[in-house]
């Protein structure tokens, strides 16, 4: 497998889930080797994406570097990985990303429309070798052995609508636009005032998001999938894991997982480096191939 691009330049404008201002990106090829940059054109400072720049996991993965911050990049980052692209450069001239419609299929049409380029270099694999936990009480991520890439998320919320939930995704990018991409970002009516008190979800809205009162569901289209709750919390873990660098060969498992425990997740696993190795080879790439093609 050879590393990817995309084809040729593309951009939008939106606005920012928590910070509500109007933002425009654009998407640019980049050489092989590079991987994904943010850059910040309104302060002109590129950010690598990797864990070491994360700087906050409360409501969104924020990545900064010195005082410059990139918020809420895991439901672009998800597509990103979904379509197999591994250099990219993202300019923002605002700290926040576009919400769309709080999933990321709004992304995969713009990457469909900037189409897939392939490169000379091969495409590095990350292949988990054993077991690897983070906990917070009863919560838990981790990482497994497993010949697929796989995602098994629970989570269980004490209302109506939700409930316990649970959904195993296996990893290739035409199932993740049939099963993942659509899924919404969701949260509590109750919860709204607190947020917007500490300048969180200023712009979302009914349109970017499921909201929920104390019984039910205010969406009047209601949901697109039945588990579209967990179907988004593997959403975000998608994008989370990105910020490995490379594909992922395992098992990502998780009990009400959150951007913090993801976070702390990647982090443990760069500090055990027993607990993974790294596939170059062809025969390895090809083992990464045949996962995908039979997920």
């Amino acid at each position: 497998m050879k590393q990817q691009t995309i084809a040729k330049k593309v951009e939008l404008v939106g606005i920012g889930l928590h910070k509500g201002v109007p933002v425009k990106m654009t998407l640019e090829p980049l050489d092989e080797n590079c991987g994904i940059h943010f850059y910040r054109s309104d302060v002109g400072v590129s950010i690598p994406l990797n864990p070491e720049n994360v700087v906050d996991t409360t409501m969104a993965t924020v990545i900064a570097k010195e005082q410059y911050k990139i918020s809420t990049i895991e439901h672009l980052l998800s597509a990103i990985h979904a379509y197999g692209i591994d250099n990219l450069k993202i300019t923002l001239d605002n700290e926040e990303v576009p919400i769309m419609d709080g999933s990321s299929i709004g992304y995969c049409m713009l990457l469909e429309e900037a189409g897939i380029l392939k490169q000379s270099s091969p495409k590095k694999i990350l292949k988990i070798k054993t077991p690897i936990e983070v906990k917070e009480g009863d919560k838990f991520v981790r990482f497994e052995p497993n010949d697929a890439c796989i995602f098994d998320f629970s989570i269980h919320f004490p209302h109506p609508a939700i409930g316990t939930q649970s959904y195993k995704f296996k990893f290739s990018t035409k199932n993740y636009k049939e099963e993942i991409a659509r899924a919404r970002t969701f949260g509590f009516l109750s919860e709204v005032q607190y947020l917007r008190s500490i300048g969180l979800a200023l712009g979302g809205s009914l349109d970017n998001a499921i909201v929920l009162d104390d019984t039910t569901i205010l969406n009047k289209e209601g949901l697109r999938y039945k588990e579209e709750f967990v179907r988004h919390k593997i959403l975000d873990a998608i994008g989370d894991m990105s910020l490995l660098g490379i594909p992922l060969l395992g098992a990502y498992v998780s009990y009400a997982g959150s951007h913090k425990l993801n976070h702390l997740l990647t982090k443990k696993l760069f500090e055990n480096s027993n607990a993974f190795e790294i596939l170059e080879s062809e025969e390895s790439q090809k083992i990464y191939e045949y996962a995908l093609q039979n997920a």
